[in-house]
């Protein structure tokens, strides 16, 4: 007999693709900008978040913009749970200690995603990293920290040639940067996180400017990540 496979959820697939758009994006969306991203007509982008609604997946603030719900928050907090739990408190003592946004990055598929992360607690201003947020593992510090723990072989096929020869020195100075890569006018700094029986990970920090050397910030960072390895691990 053939083998038979289930038809995929459109409807499911659709809204998904919000969460993840709304995930992504740096403010709230109107339900125009949902439906042009999905390439739907507004009648069925509207079915679809008053769904998401329902479940308190996603919220409309008074002038309909929509957003990612407090239930996505508690969701998120599942995932990876233990490592999130040990992670925290070095994220927090770093994103202090700092001045800057700490956040704990892994690899999932060919990207980069934010899997926590803690704003300073007295800057005067920080810059938002959004758990959920995501991008592919060829661009910004986190992922290249990421690329650093594979093998070339297992890397998206198209990653950039010259990606290579600055993976292999980040290698051997312990952390990665980058600049404007992700989104303009920012900068970060990252190593690599690796754990026993997990997914390839990284812990980072991301700033506009500071007068903080990347060494220092890289030092910083990886006193942390052997902190959260000790007590993931131990």
């Amino acid at each position: 007999m053939p083998e038979t496979t289930t038809p995929a959820s459109q409807t499911l697939s659709r809204g998904i693709r919000i969460l993840e758009e709304l995930a992504d994006a740096r403010s709230p969306l109107t339900i125009d900008e949902i439906a042009a991203r999905l390439g739907v007509h507004r009648s069925i982008a509207y079915r679809l978040l008053r769904t998401l609604e329902d479940h308190r997946l996603v919220s409309r603030d008074g002038s309909g913009a929509v957003s990612l719900g407090a239930r996505m928050a508690a969701l998120a907090a599942g995932v990876a749970h233990d490592l999130q739990a040990e992670a925290l408190p070095e994220l927090t003592a770093v994103a202090n200690d700092l001045g800057m946004t700490c956040f704990l990055a892994v690899l999932d598929g060919d990207d980069c995603i934010t899997l926590a992360s803690i704003e300073p607690r007295h800057a005067v201003a920080s810059v938002a990293q959004r758990p959920g947020a995501r991008h592919p593992v060829t661009v910004g510090a986190p992922g290249k920290a990421i690329l650093a723990q594979l093998r070339p072989a297992d890397w998206p096929a198209d990653a950039p040639a010259g990606l290579h020869e600055e993976v292999a020195a980040a290698q051997t100075s312990g952390f990665t940067t980058s600049h404007d890569e992700v989104i303009p006018t920012l900068q970060s700094v990252a190593v690599p996180l690796a754990l026993r029986g997990q997914r390839p990970a990284a812990i980072a920090v991301v700033h506009v400017a500071t007068s903080i050397a990347d060494t220092e910030i890289a030092e910083r960072l990886q006193r942390s990540a052997m902190t959260i390895r000790e007590a993931f691990e131990g």
